[in-house]
């Protein structure tokens, strides 16, 4: 894998996922040769990988902290999405 394909840590959720989304056009197209098909499924892992870090990182930060009556810290209420 070339240091250009590397994915820079400051990549932004957002733009991760919309070049993701282009490759996997680009892949469902069936234009593209085979090797170019290689490295771009492979660019795509790698940005899924990424973003799936992100959201991590997002839903842990989202967990808040419970505080029971007497003011300590009593536990935590986990991110639900639904």
């Amino acid at each position: 894998m070339s240091e250009a394909q590397a994915i820079s840590a400051d990549l932004s959720f957002e733009d991760a996922l919309k070049e993701l989304e282009v490759i996997v056009r680009q892949l469902e197209s069936g234009d593209v040769p085979l090797d170019a098909s290689i490295s771009l499924y492979e660019r795509g892992d790698m940005l899924r990988g990424h973003c799936q870090k992100r959201l991590d990182a997002a839903q842990a930060r989202i967990e808040k902290i419970r505080v029971g009556a007497d003011g300590q810290a009593a536990g935590t209420t986990p991110f639900d999405a639904g």
